[in-house]
């Protein structure tokens, strides 16, 4: 048996043990902060997202071609051997794959490229090479699990909604969307009622015409407009999302062309005419009244994130995608999304969100729509789209005229209306009128770019965030009405 010849005080012995319980405090917060809240660039090298235009030769899909060919490898095997399992990991492994490769492929080929070429690809490829048969069957079927049964279609609309309506600074909402709501509302009824009216004298049906026509397009985005769309329709009809698909991402695609041609050509009239009326053009200028840019501009975001951040947005997401639906499982009348949309609105409009939420909300919609876009859309192509049915669309002259139509009255509507309430003509022709009808993201820089008003681009945003969050909930309201 040992003793000690000291004994140390009770008091000093507490006071060591609580100094080393908050050094080990301060080591985990300190790890913790380090690991998990280390800001995330929201560009690398210049660029926001890997679909977008310029992301060099080396790369597909961010990582090195060598690397991206053996991992293309590995999938393969695996689907050909068999072996590749229907778990969301590989719905991630082929999507991501596919859709950096088809963004790649279209982003080096010059000036098709500006008319929507990586979209079209990454929209159409996919679903043309099964079509042929030339992709295994086994990749099918992971990505129609991935997208359907597994909720991917849900998880990419849940946050891009987050993030549009949640993004919008309360402020701006406040003091610029009265104003900026005019042409907007306008516009969207216009169009509706227009290409409902030429829908009827097609035989196609008013409600149809505006359904299947104008509102996929004038939701600003797939995002918003084909993909939630074609899963309410299918919804309300008892059919399969596969039956609405593919027309309503042709009515889109096709319009993103139009609408870059729109934008060129009022770019080409501004400049040889640009007195043909009293606020025909303004050079850039969105607003002939002086002094209101101001309450007409996006704040600037932070670069960066945070994984915590990230991981909040995700959580906020989820949660109101759970609550939209519980909702609409007892209040049918509107669709869950429509109860998703009110939800956040509410949220946002009373500030009632801490501010905190709010901003990771909007970074989690910024990142699924900078990162997993052409993924979603291989996995649509792969899962809903049937290369005939789209072959028959095109053929169809009553699709093509309407689709020519939207655009143009959106562009016309948008620039008369606008221009009634103290905007320039070109100018707000092009945003929000032609902004609300291209694909948004990659076609709102299409049409920005061909117009040459790169600088309106937050105007863009908020045309999309505004404009498409009111067009599908529009649209939910008028889904009760389709007779299909």
């Amino acid at each position: 048996m040992y003793t000690t010849s000291t004994q140390e005080p009770s008091g000093t012995s507490d006071d060591a043990r609580r100094d080393a319980r908050e050094a080990l405090e301060q080591e985990t917060n300190a790890s913790t902060e380090s690991v998990l809240a280390r800001p995330v660039d929201k560009t690398v090298d210049g660029r926001g997202a890997v679909h977008h235009p310029g992301a060099g030769w080396r790369r597909i899909a961010s990582v090195p071609i060598a690397l991206y060919l053996i991992m293309s490898a590995a999938v393969l095997t695996a689907a050909v051997t068999g072996t590749l399992p229907p778990s969301m990991l590989s719905g991630f492994a082929v999507t991501i794959l596919l859709g950096g490769l088809f963004i790649w492929l279209g982003n080096r080929v010059p000036v098709i490229r500006d008319f929507g070429l990586p979209t079209i690809l990454c929209t159409f490829a996919p679903a043309t090479l099964a079509f042929f048969g030339l992709v295994p069957e086994q990749i099918i079927t992971v990505a129609s699990t991935f997208i359907d049964e597994q909720g991917f279609l849900d998880f990419f609309v849940m946050a891009i909604i987050a993030g549009s309506i949640l993004g919008m600074p309360r402020a701006l909402l406040v003091k610029a969307g009265p104003r900026f709501a005019v042409p907007v509302l306008g516009t969207i009824t216009v169009t509706f009622l227009v290409i409902g009216a030429v829908s009827m004298v097609f035989g196609n049906g008013f409600i149809e015409g505006i359904l299947l026509v104008a509102a996929p397009i004038m939701a600003g985005g797939l995002g918003l407009g084909a993909l939630p769309m074609s899963e309410m329709y299918a919804a309300r009809t008892g059919q399969d999302a596969s039956a609405f698909m593919g027309d309503l991402m042709s009515a889109v695609v096709l319009a993103n062309v139009f609408c870059i041609i729109f934008a060129g050509l009022l770019n080409g009239l501004g400049k040889n005419r640009p007195t043909l009326f009293a606020g025909f053009s303004g050079n850039g200028d969105l607003i002939r009244v002086k002094g209101n840019r101001r309450d007409l501009s996006m704040p600037k975001k932070d670069d960066h994130s945070t994984y915590i951040t990230l991981g909040k947005g995700l959580l906020f997401a989820a949660v109101i995608f759970v609550v939209g639906e519980l909702m609409g499982a007892y209040l049918t009348f509107l669709h869950p999304y429509a109860w998703a949309i009110i939800i956040m609105v509410t949220l946002k409009l009373t500030g009632w969100l801490p501010k905190d939420l709010e901003e990771s909300a909007t970074d989690w919609g910024d990142l699924i729509n900078a990162v997993l876009v052409p993924a979603l859309l291989v996995g649509v192509s792969l899962t809903y789209i049937k290369i005939d049915e789209v072959l028959v669309s095109l053929a169809d002259p009553a699709f093509i005229i309407l689709t020519f139509l939207c655009v143009l009255v959106a562009g016309l509507s948008s620039g008369i209306i606008g221009w009634l309430v103290k905007f320039n003509f070109v100018e707000v022709a092009i945003v929000p009128g032609l902004v609300m009808a291209d694909t948004g993201g990659s076609g709102d820089v299409s049409v920005l770019s061909a117009s040459e008003r790169m600088h309106l681009m937050p105007f863009a945003a908020i045309t999309n965030r505004i404009g498409g969050t009111l067009v599908l909930f529009l649209t939910s309201l008028m889904v009760p009405m389709l007779a299909l």
